[in-house]
């Protein structure tokens, strides 16, 4: 939260305040997709994708939650393929995501998964 709010507080200083959380370059331009390997490669990591990191998401809300598996779906922001699910589909489940992400975030934290 304290990340959150420092860059916040930075957006909300510039002189054209962005959407987005972490700008990308230009400023107010999503990140590039390349960001993470390029991380990875600075900290040195080159035993790991940045694809893991969504996989590894996956496979925890799937095997150690009882959260629908929408919900994780739409915290990926995976779309829905099945043209008639998606037509009835119009909700963005973003109070469980909220609930969701708060979990994953306290099992990155600690290990331990809340109940």
């Amino acid at each position: 939260m304290r990340i959150l709010e420092q860059m916040k507080a930075l957006n909300d200083a510039h002189p054209e305040p962005s959407e987005y959380v972490f700008n990308g370059r230009p400023y107010g331009r999503a990140p590039s997709q390349m960001i993470m390997l390029e991380l990875l490669k600075r900290i040195e990591r080159t035993d790991i994708v940045p694809h893991g990191f969504r996989s590894t998401f996956r496979d925890f809300v799937a095997e150690r939650t009882i959260f629908p598996r929408e919900v994780a779906e739409a915290a990926l922001a995976h779309a829905v393929e099945n043209k008639v699910e998606a037509a009835y589909q119009r909700g963005d489940y973003l109070d469980k995501r909220r609930e969701l992400m708060s979990a994953w975030g306290t099992y990155c934290e600690t290990g331990v998964i809340p109940t």
